[in-house]
């Protein structure tokens, strides 16, 4: 994460390392730990994890373009005064939507294996890209 971090100050780097050293890394724990101690497969749960990751930055990134500050809760537009790299800022607002919509489809897609015991995940992984704040 500390890796990730350095990564979001250095306004060059690739915007979805840094996702993945960062967010992604604190998703992917959480989805992974219960299959690393359950003595079962993790990488559905770290396909899973990798993908909601990146569309939860991404409408994270959308947020900060579209809300305001009393909906989500913290300052809004930061990113582009600050001159950072946003998904939005490559994709468009357009393409940002699709991109984590198509994130969010390979992220359920990924739990195909868990039958209707992963519904909850699936949920999940619908609210990241549905939710206000």
């Amino acid at each position: 994460m500390v890796g990730g971090q350095m990564l979001d100050i250095d306004s060059d780097s690739n915007i979805e390392r840094t996702q993945v050293l960062k967010t992604g890394a604190l998703f992917r724990f959480a989805c992974e730990a219960g299959a690393i101690l359950g003595n079962a497969d993790p990488e559905p749960l770290r396909q899973y994890a990798k993908n909601i990751g990146l569309a939860f930055q991404i409408a994270d990134d959308i947020l900060d373009i579209e809300s305001t500050a009393a909906t989500v809760g913290k300052a809004t537009g930061k990113d582009v005064v600050k001159g950072k790299a946003t998904f939005v800022e490559i994709l468009g607002l357009d393409g940002a939507r699709r991109k984590a919509n198509e994130l969010v489809i390979r992220a359920i897609a990924a739990l195909d294996g868990f039958g209707a015991s992963a519904d909850t995940l699936r949920d999940a992984a619908r609210y990241v890209v549905a939710r206000k704040k």
